[in-house]
């Protein structure tokens, strides 16, 4: 439940997903993240970085530990759910399946 509880927090999911191609250092992160506040990045970077999912490099970057990629492999089906999901509330746009189930 402990996982829950941190990835329910707003932001801490985005994070993961913004550094999930590698390093990124705190201003461009902020950027990706629609310009959130500076503290609340802050927070977020710090309870990611006590769960040892985030660590923060020499050049100040940060990145994915291997237990942060772990964990953001593990949200791979919910991604692609979500794509789905969002494909069929996009329905009007086209002619999308209502079949919601990851493959």
């Amino acid at each position: 439940m402990a996982a829950l509880d941190l990835f329910g927090r707003r932001w801490n999911l985005r994070i993961v997903w913004e550094l999930r191609q590698g390093p990124v250092g705190f201003r461009a992160l902020r950027q990706r993240c629609d310009n959130m506040s500076s503290s609340v990045l802050r927070q977020r970077l710090t309870e990611l970085l006590d769960a040892r999912l985030v660590a923060q490099q020499p050049d100040a970057a940060y990145t994915l530990t291997e237990l942060g990629r772990a964990a953001f492999q593990a949200l791979r089906p919910l991604a692609r759910w979500s794509e789905a999901w969002a494909a069929t509330l996009d329905g009007e746009h086209g002619t999308a399946s209502t079949d919601v189930t990851p493959t």
